[in-house]
């Protein structure tokens, strides 16, 4: 080729392929809803959400019914398209899930990525008069929403959840407190046994309010909001804090706004509002709802033994509440820490399916 000659760019009718795109033989639908549960929460969020949907060969193909759906749960702080990130050299999860189908060895299902993003970061997926009625969301429109358009079991029996981190608090809590809706789960690194894995950021709060936003939590939140870029080390203990206490602690006399368990110029902390924390807590859950818990068909606990959070401590608390309990369940830990799960949750889905679809028959 001589310089200066002409080079043509053409536009093709092809599918672009791996390694972008790699072909699937089942289904993935990125759909858009408008909630009614969600009108009018406090935080002003949309009530228009993003939802996506995985359908198996089978499905897909219209020759699979009454098949089992898990629903995917998103970590705090995530937006579902942080689902479809490609990490170097590895598959998608979706990528990943059909594979996985492709291999012949599983019953088809439906799996459902489900958006429960609020502006603080999250939901932890509870109706709360601080973020809005997310369990509602989820258990009331939803479900019945796929249930409507996929050819599901439509039974809380052949239901699952299932969840890392935030959504691993989820994945526990849904089945317990809706066992209407979700009778199976798999948590990774769930937020469970609160003093391990939020106390500690209790007195990072108070230093950032002292060092740069003079005591003010009203002043960090506006910085934080108008801000283009999220700063880790100032804002993200502050924000997760404040946001789970939008989800376990919204005050009562003040819809929208939020009772901190802690003061934020000494960090000592408020008993009365701590035990509204503790009331939240799986491991303190777990008595209360025994009989849900006996009820559900597959229950799998998993975190890294290094957990930056110390959630493998507290899934190992959880665990041991489910043994004293009389409650079956599996527990994994394994060499690593908090994140880097990608490789986990596509066999974790197949054996909850297959546990779904031996019960089921």
């Amino acid at each position: 080729m001589r310089y200066g000659q002409l080079i043509v760019l053409r536009e093709v009718d092809t599918p672009l392929g791996s390694p972008w795109a790699r072909p699937l033989a089942g289904r993935f639908d990125q759909l858009v809803v408008q909630s009614e549960v969600l009108a009018g929460n406090p935080l002003r969020d949309p009530v228009t959400r993003p939802l996506y949907v995985y359908s198996s060969p089978g499905v897909a193909a219209g020759t699979a019914t009454a098949v089992s759906s898990v629903y995917l749960l998103q970590a705090f702080g995530g937006q579902l398209d942080s689902w479809l990130a490609r990490k170097l050299y590895e598959s998608t999860l979706v990528e990943r899930l059909d594979a996985m189908f492709c291999g012949g060895e599983l019953p088809d299902a439906v799996v459902v990525f489900v958006d429960a993003w609020t502006s603080l970061g999250g939901s932890q997926y509870l109706n709360s008069t601080a973020t809005g009625n997310y369990l509602d969301y989820i258990c009331d429109e939803v479900v019945p929403f796929i249930d409507t358009r996929h050819p599901t079991a439509q039974a809380a029996t052949r239901r699952a959840v299932c969840g890392h981190s935030s959504g691993g608090y989820g994945a526990l809590v849904l089945p317990m407190l809706r066992p209407d809706r979700f009778r199976a789960l798999v948590a990774f690194a769930p937020d469970t046994l609160f003093e391990a894995c939020y106390m500690a950021d209790f007195p990072r709060v108070v230093r950032a309010l002292r060092d740069h936003y003079d005591g003010s939590y009203e002043r960090l939140l506006a910085d934080f909001r108008s801000a283009d870029r999220f700063d880790w080390g100032r804002w993200a203990a502050a924000v997760s804090v404040y946001a789970m206490a939008a989800a376990y602690s919204p005050d009562p006399d003040r819809p929208g706004a939020v009772l901190l368990p802690f003061d934020t110029a000494s960090g000592k902390v408020i008993g009365a509002v701590w035990e509204r924390w503790l009331e939240h807590d799986p491991v303190r859950m777990a008595p209360r709802y025994a009989g849900a818990l006996r009820g559900l068909r597959h229950i799998h606990l998993a975190a890294g033994r290094a957990d930056e959070f110390m959630l493998d401590v507290g899934t190992c608390a959880f665990a041991q509440e489910l043994t004293r309990l009389g409650v079956a369940h599996t527990l994994e830990l394994f060499d690593g820490g908090h994140d880097g799960l990608s490789g986990r949750y596509a066999p974790a889905i197949g054996e909850l399916l297959k546990r779904l679809d031996d019960l089921g028959n």
